[in-house]
């Protein structure tokens, strides 16, 4: 197991952006392994990471948006498992290789409104399909905004996206830093 980064540290969002909406859906059983793999719900980033999300997430609240966070930092644990379930380079990242998420320099997000209701998007969260790419066709006109008013509010703080998942940006500083397998309840919060 990797232990735990003494520079740029994993943190809690929710001390960094208290308004996100939490929805991790890998600590439910509403994912694609059909099964909790996260002990309880946490949002964990590196904290430069999480600084420049904290950028996008005060540009949307001034629009009256609020983030919702289904997933960020990964273990590379759960990584394997999702792996498992779908073994599919398309949509989950080879363990082997591993992603961004499971150096702590991904997100994955939606938009709520200034209440914390969540907002219709193009898809679910983790519908493998076309109506995950971003400017799909087919996609309500609300929705369709609402993911292109997230893609500008990301990218403008530094996150780069991913073609075929409106939810998901990640920090291109990420590519350089280490696969971490640090369990929740190791991270300080």
């Amino acid at each position: 197991m990797t232990a735990l980064p003494v520079t740029n540290p994993l943190i809690d969002l929710q001390a960094l952006i208290p308004d996100a909406v939490l929805d991790i859906r890998y600590a439910t059983k509403e994912n694609l392994a059909g099964r909790p793999l996260y002990p309880f719900a946490a949002a964990i980033l590196r904290r430069s990471t999480a600084n420049k999300l904290a950028i996008a997430a005060a540009g949307l609240r001034a629009k009256g948006l609020r983030l919702v966070i289904y997933d960020a930092y990964r273990p590379l644990s759960v990584q394997k498992a999702l792996w498992a379930a779908k073994p599919d380079p398309t949509w989950v990242a080879d363990p082997a290789k591993g992603s961004s998420h499971n150096r702590g320099g991904a997100i994955d997000l939606g938009l709520a409104d200034a209440s914390g209701k969540p907002l219709e998007m193009p898809s679910a969260f983790d519908e493998f399909g076309p109506r995950a790419r971003h400017g799909a066709a087919g996609v309500a006109p609300g929705a369709r905004l609402r993911a292109e008013t997230l893609k500008a509010a990301l990218e403008e703080a530094g996150f780069d996206s991913l073609a075929d998942e409106w939810w998901h940006y990640r920090d291109p500083d990420a590519k350089s830093w280490p696969l971490l397998d640090i369990p929740f309840d190791l991270v300080p919060r």
